[in-house]
């Protein structure tokens, strides 16, 4: 394929990701909208969020291990025109019921297509171009966070929240025969049985693992956490199966290479961390402050378009600085972080989105400088035929570490409101410090990696 060609197809994969990632933070700033016009419980409006990251953390390693080994062309299409009906289902839903199906519905198939993207981009692109591919995936990410919240608050001004779902219908039916023209032709890995006893396994420890998190508000009592041993006990079942079987879901020799391993870590951490800023933000915001949805959509764009710059110029620097890049851009958040909680501290009225403005884009900038350039190390050593594999395997860690660090700094966020009497800036800065503790663990790891690296190379 030629060079053109090539980007032009990233570019379509591309356009897919950004609907599935817009669908995260659009639905965000609507959900008041969408309760009220459904007349929907909290549990219920709960589910819109949950339900879709749930079936969207269950496809991703299945639907990569499918690409890898049938066509990532396929697969994608697939993927993609099952999210495209989705979101129109999910825009005429009469009900919070049938729009929780359609939403779960939504989730699983943003599961499918996604991991094809890593997988084109191992396939298709090689050493330095590899990171700026990936740095142009990371710039995706942000300005999909940026937009989400501005169009999300922007159509519901002009419009009502139908429009955050029908917005997606005609991309998807454009990009479909892109996609079909543009995307490569498969090359096919190793003929292998997709393991469906190896799908069933993960697919339940998944599920006993993150579903306690995502449900942490809506289900009250204990009980919900006894999910979590009992998830750990179905992971080490469907390790000790993989070990075993002729044909197995994920190759745990993958995890064996010092960079996947540490980077799956790393981004779990991370991911922990960075994704809860938007949600502790725009409550405070909201709830606090009285902001409306648009403005707190606004308020959050520094973070996001800090963090879409700085991925795609460290998808360009990645192949020079390699993970010390990384430590850099963790250091350059947790300084962004301390900067937001003072921003805070002295100036917690009305004014507080304009204060945390600049702290919150250097926070954006350091983001940027890790998460492109963490995938590109991450998966530097793995065989592209693995590569979709390998790539939601990874992502599977990062929507874990997101359930888990939203339901930890969530918790931490309405606990502190509760004991502090409603303040709201107290509790934010609260939060933030919950925050650093993820963050700083994501940079003990990268540290780690760094001089275990440095270690290899001087021998």
């Amino acid at each position: 394929m030629d060079d053109r060609r090539r980007w032009r197809a990233l570019a379509v994969a591309l356009v897919a990701t950004f609907m599935t990632l817009i669908d995260v933070s659009i639905v965000n700033v609507a959900l008041p909208s969408i309760q009220d016009a459904l007349h929907a419980s909290d549990a219920g409006v709960q589910w819109i969020l949950s339900g879709y990251a749930l079936t969207f953390g269950l496809m991703l390693v299945p639907a990569g291990r499918v690409g890898d080994a049938r066509s990532r062309r396929a697969v994608f299409m697939f993927g993609l025109a099952a999210f495209t009906v989705a979101s129109a289902l999910c825009g005429i839903a009469p009900t919070i019921e049938l729009l929780i199906v359609a939403r779960l519905v939504q989730g699983a198939a943003g599961g499918i297509l996604t991991p094809q993207v890593s997988g084109l981009i191992q396939q298709q692109f090689q050493g330095a171009e590899r990171g700026r591919a990936f740095g142009v995936l990371g710039s995706v990410v942000g300005v999909a966070t940026a937009v989400g919240p501005l169009l999300g608050g922007l159509l519901i001004e002009v419009a009502d929240w139908r429009w955050i779902f029908y917005v997606n219908v005609p991309v998807g039916l454009i990009a479909l025969p892109l996609a079909r023209r543009l995307l490569p032709e498969p090359i096919y890995g190793e003929q292998k049985g997709l393991d469906p006893v190896g799908v069933t396994l993960l697919g339940v420890g998944v599920v006993c693992l993150m579903l306690p998190f995502l449900q942490e508000q809506a289900w009250e009592g204990p009980y919900k956490w006894l999910l979590l041993p009992l998830g750990a006990a179905v992971l080490w079942v469907f390790v000790a199966w993989e070990r075993r079987v002729e044909s197995p879901l994920v190759d745990l020799t993958l995890f064996r290479l010092r960079s996947y391993a540490l980077g799956s870590l790393l981004g779990l951490v991370y991911f922990a961390g960075f994704t809860a800023i938007f949600f502790i933000f725009t409550v405070y915001l909201q709830s606090g402050l009285s902001y409306t949805a648009l403005q707190a959509g606004v308020a959050v764009t520094p973070f996001a378009l800090g963090s879409a710059i700085a991925a795609f110029v460290g998808g360009r620097l990645v192949a020079r600085y390699g993970r010390a890049l990384i430590v850099f851009g963790l250091v350059v958040v947790c300084a962004g972080l301390l900067a937001s909680w003072l921003a805070v501290e002295l100036v917690p009225g009305h004014s507080a989105a304009y204060a945390t403005a600049l702290p919150l884009l250097v926070a954006g900038l350091g983001s940027g400088l890790v998460i492109a350039p963490n995938q590109t190390l991450a998966l530097a050593q793995v065989p592209f035929q693995q590569g979709g594999t390998a790539g939601g395997v990874l992502q599977t860690g990062q929507r874990m570490g997101n359930a888990v660090g939203i339901a930890a700094v969530g918790s931490a966020f309405f606990a502190a409101v509760a004991r502090d009497h409603g303040d709201f800036a107290a509790a934010f800065r609260f939060s933030l410090l919950v925050v650093l503790v993820f963050v700083l663990g994501a940079l003990v790891v990268a540290l780690v990696d760094l001089r275990l690296g440095a270690r290899e190379r001087a021998h």
